[in-house]
């Protein structure tokens, strides 16, 4: 297999293990939209990144940093929806990133490539910025994962035993941050979201426990990773949306499935 195959392949299934635990807990808090927040703002930071002449993953994930402060700033000191604050700062974000393409001369951009992702044009260099960012994800949400898993069960009485609140949420939106920015690359700005949500929604009907639809959810990220990239190299389609087109069919199968056993 070409080496440009197996970056490929390592950055998918890196990003699809940290994508499976950040999904669940996703589709537990009903937050399917922030990722879409996070993913419209990521513009901003590939324009930024190429007029400063910086790493583009490297500004998208202080962007998305950025916007992820500012969210859970908002979200405690506005009184607003959560809703309706990731609405405001989506297209807030999205504009701005617009209006900064047009305000900065010499800026090109391969707007297929980031709409709907370049993976296979992935280097070695971001290989190793998705390892280590997914190992960092990983280690920080097992050290969070206790009180996260209360929050999410119910906030106040979270905050009645102690729970950190605001740190915690803080520091789980900054994770999803982190993600976002690495997915951009692999399947692009308008398939970002589906990535995260799919698997997990997939994994929840096949799981009975908190720590099984996780680990199922990672398995069928990457699965999806696996046939995605086969499929795009047989039928010379997109990558990206292969991927995700493959997530979509597990899940569809699975509901199916799921129906059948019900009706039986």
């Amino acid at each position: 297999m070409d080496e440009f195959l197996w970056r490929a392949l390592l950055a998918g299934l890196l990003v699809a293990m940290m994508a499976g635990p950040l999904g669940a807990f996703i589709i537990w808090r009903r937050m399917a939209y922030f990722g879409d927040a996070l993913s419209h703002s990521a513009l901003l930071g590939i324009v930024l990144g190429i007029a400063l002449g910086i790493n583009i993953t490297l500004a998208v994930i202080m962007v998305c940093f950025l916007l992820a402060l500012i969210l859970v700033l908002l979200k405690f000191k506005s009184g607003l929806q959560e809703d309706a604050l990731l609405g405001i700062l989506a297209h807030g974000s999205l504009a701005l990133g617009l209006v900064a393409w047009g305000l900065f001369d010499g800026v090109r951009l391969d707007l297929f490539a980031y709409l709907f992702g370049d993976i296979l044009s992935v280097v070695w260099s971001e290989v190793l910025l998705v390892f280590v960012l997914t190992c960092l994800v990983l280690i920080i949400l097992y050290r969070i994962w206790q009180p996260l898993l209360q929050i999410t069960v119910d906030e106040s009485l979270a905050t009645v035993e102690g729970v950190a609140v605001k740190g915690t949420l803080l520091i789980y939106v900054l994770l999803i941050a982190a993600l976002v920015a690495v997915a951009i690359k692999l399947v692009g700005v308008l398939l970002t979201t589906a990535l995260m949500i799919v698997p997990a929604a997939t994994a929840r009907g096949l799981s009975r426990t908190p720590v099984q639809m996780v680990v199922i959810a990672s398995l069928i990220g990457m699965v999806s990773v696996v046939a995605g990239l086969g499929l795009s190299l047989y039928l010379d389609v997109a990558t990206g949306p292969a991927m995700v087109l493959v997530t979509v069919i597990l899940f569809l199968l699975t509901l199916s499935f799921g129906l059948h056993l019900l009706k039986s």
